[in-house]
Order: C-alpha cells, then sequence, then structure tokens
C-alpha cells in the first residue's frame, strides 16, 4: 500500500516534477489536501513559473479499495478513460501527466483544476443554483450520451446486469448480515432481470450528484471520479443518477435533486443515445439502492472493527435504514402498477 503523505511532503514531490506540469513552471504552491475516501488522497495546488500558475489537481492511491464487489482499474487506466471521454466532447477535467516510477508519487496522475460546485445538498437546494437546476438534467443526459459513445481504452472490465447482481450478493452473503428488505431486492431484482441482451458500451460507474461539478449559472461544468468507469449497460448510469440516495432531500426529482428523468432522457436522445426502456432504469435504480446498502453495512461492519479510523464510516453506515426505505417504496411502486 502507498504511503499517505502529509503537506510538506507532497508539496516536496510535487515540486520535483513542477516543469513536467506547465510550461515554465519551476514550483508548485498552494498544496492543499481535499476530502476524499480510504483508497485515493486528491491534493489541489498550483504549478508556478515567472508568467505562469497552473490550477492542478493530484489523484493517487494510498490505501485498500473501499468497495470489494468491483475491481478498480489502474489509475493510468482511470487517466486513459478520461483522456478518451474528452476527446468524445464529455466535460471533464484535461489529464496533464500520469505519474511514473521516478515522480515518486506512487500510482497518481495530475489534471486540471476547474472552477465548479460539487456539494450535492448545495447544487439540489441552494437558491443560487436554479438557473443551473433548469439546465442541468438535460445536460446530463448529454453528458452520458457521449460517455456511452465514447470508444474504451483496452483493459476495462465488463459488468453485465446478473453478474453485477451476482457480485453484490456475494459480498451481501460474505458480510453475514440479515435485513428482510436487502433480500427482497435481491429477489426483486432476480425476477426482473433484463432478458434482451444489451451490447455493453463505457459506463462511468458512479455518475450521480456529487460526482459532477456545476457552476451556478452556466450548469454542468465537469464529469468528475472515474475510478469506477467499466463495459456495461447504459442505463446503469441512469438508474445510479436516479438513485433515492443522491437526491439530497429532494425527492420529487428524480434525477439527482435536481431534475425530471424526462429531461434527461430528451438529452441523451438529442446527443445521440439510443432510447432506453424505462423498466431498465427502474431496474438499476433498484441496483442504485440495493449497492448503497451492501456498502453501508460494509462501511459500518468496517467502523465497528476500528472505531479509531474515525466517525466517517460509522456515519454512512446509519444510512442502512434510508436505502431500505427506498427499496420498500420501489417495490410498492411496481406493485401499484402491475
Amino acid at each position: 500500500m502507498t504511503e499517505r503523505l502529509n503537506e510538506t511532503e507532497a508539496g516536496r514531490r510535487l515540486g520535483a516534477i513542477a516543469r513536467t506540469l506547465a510550461p515554465g513552471a519551476t514550483r508548485v504552491e498552494g498544496v492543499t489536501r481535499l476530502t476524499g475516501g480510504a483508497s485515493m488522497e486528491t491534493w489541489s495546488f498550483d504549478a508556478i513559473g515567472e508568467a505562469t500558475s497552473v490550477p492542478l489537481i493530484l489523484r493517487r492511491r494510498a490505501g485498500a479499495m473501499e468497495d470489494a464487489t468491483r475491481t478498480k482499474p489502474p489509475l493510468a487506466r482511470e487517466a486513459q478513460v478520461i483522456g478518451a471521454a474528452v476527446a468524445a466532447g464529455v466535460p471533464a477535467p484535461d489529464v496533464i501527466r500520469v505519474c511514473e516510477d521516478g515522480d515518486d508519487l506512487g500510482e497518481a496522475y495530475v489534471m486540471r483544476r476547474l472552477s465548479g460546485e460539487t456539494l450535492g445538498k448545495r447544487i439540489a437546494t441552494d437558491p443560487a443554483f436554479a438557473p443551473a437546476r433548469a439546465k442541468l438534467a438535460r445536460q446530463c443526459g448529454a453528458a452520458l450520451a457521449r460517455i456511452h459513445a465514447t470508444p474504451p481504452p483496452p483493459g476495462l472490465d465488463t459488468a453485465d446486469a446478473a453478474q453485477t447482481l451476482a457480485g453484490y450478493e456475494a459480498t451481501w452473503r460474505a458480510s453475514g448480515a440479515v435485513r428482510p428488505t436487502i433480500e427482497a431486492a435481491f429477489r426483486w431484482l432476480e425476477r426482473r432481470l433484463p432478458v434482451e441482451r444489451v451490447a455493453p458500451r463505457l459506463v462511468h460507474g458512479d455518475f450521480r450528484n456529487g460526482n459532477i461539478m456545476v457552476d451556478a449559472d452556466d450548469g454542468l461544468v465537469a464529469v468528475l471520479d472515474w475510478e469506477l468507469a467499466h463495459l456495461g449497460d447504459p442505463a446503469e448510469d441512469i438508474g445510479w443518477i436516479c438513485t433515492n440516495s443522491w437526491r439530497f432531500g429532494q425527492p420529487q426529482k428524480r434525477v439527482g435533486g435536481f431534475g425530471d428523468l424526462d429531461d434527461l432522457l430528451a438529452g441523451y436522445v438529442e446527443a445521440g443515445g439510443a432510447p432506453i426502456d424505462p423498466a431498465r432504469i427502474d431496474f438499476w435504480q433498484m441496483v442504485g439502492s440495493l449497492k448503497w446498502g451492501v456498502m453501508t453495512t460494509q462501511m459500518h461492519a468496517s467502523f465497528a472493527a476500528d472505531p479509531a479510523a474515525g466517525p466517517e464510516r460509522g456515519v454512512i453506515g446509519r444510512r442502512l435504514s434510508e436505502t431500505e426505505a427506498d427499496i420498500v417504496a420501489i417495490i410498492e411502486r411496481s406493485a401499484a402498477s402491475c
């Protein structure tokens, strides 16, 4: 496991490669650790020269992976995915450098730092973001269409609906947890596994409110956090952003708490995406609630085993009851439509 860096050490190592990050750069300034997961570090900094100041982000792996149900690609491949997506017209940060062994930063890459809001609750509820919310679902649909049309780099995992469901059930069984609502979700999904084969496309894997950057007036700035990119059903991305956990207290707005599904699908088709059966979106939305339920259980178990690691995992673990409410609501809605 790569060691974690403190601010001084991160600045020293980034300064040593400053010349490779921006024309004329000789040093770095403003090195600041941003919030991140247990397996990743994200650092904000500026590459500085006599007439140069370039805002950048360092993304590096520095711990065990958080989600054991899906293999995460190496960061070099993640950077390849971002580069391919940008070339296909997806709004995302340009990758400046994939770090090499001599950079002394471990598995990492540097990308351009953009300006915008990433806090999901603020995007969904702050009055200042009302202009963005009016167009954001359609913009997300267009971005997803371009992602799904992006030629993927080689080496990405492929996971269809059946494989995804089996992976989460195996993780759930291994946890030893018993929750009737989670069991009901597995059975509901088993009965609705898509029969028609879907040609696998590049899927972002974590496209949701909280992993997009938004300008209050102009809307979508960039799609972030590509570490779960894989090949699969494009409806997976749409179901995930519709999952209630990412609506931030705005359940009436199915898309991320800020927009309507009809608008997202209109933007998707306008940008070249093929129409998607609403039943497939419902299926993947249920997968989203189930997935988050399994992950919150893992988080709570990790916290219970080592409370000294901090309260974040314990707090996330308490959200299991929220996902169970979502699962019941989806089951009730599907029963009412029969």
